[in-house]
């Protein structure tokens, strides 16, 4: 009976976050010069520099901040564009 409230518990609770994390992590990975974002903060903006563990996002007209690479995610704008446009970039 343990083993398998543990083995519904990986299924509904364990698998869908680590496969979530790997597709956020991937998205990070393809983000390049000119993507709009999202911070975890709420700002949005669009990428000026792609750094090794950052960005350097313009929020407006020759404003710059440095974000850390796991704070940042698409667009809205993107996600919806992309789907318009068959996934396709």
């Amino acid at each position: 009976m343990m083993l398998a409230i543990i083995v519904v518990f990986y299924f509904f609770m364990i698998r869908p976050q680590t496969k979530k994390q790997k597709e956020i992590q991937k998205q990070r990975e393809s983000m390049k010069k000119d993507d709009k974002v999202i911070t975890a903060g709420g700002i949005y903006g669009k990428i000026k520099e792609v750094q090794e563990n950052a960005f350097l996002i313009e929020i407006a007209k020759e404003v710059t901040i440095k974000v850390d690479k796991g704070s940042v995610y698409a667009s809205a704008d993107d996600a919806q564009q992309d789907t318009k446009e068959g996934g396709n970039k």
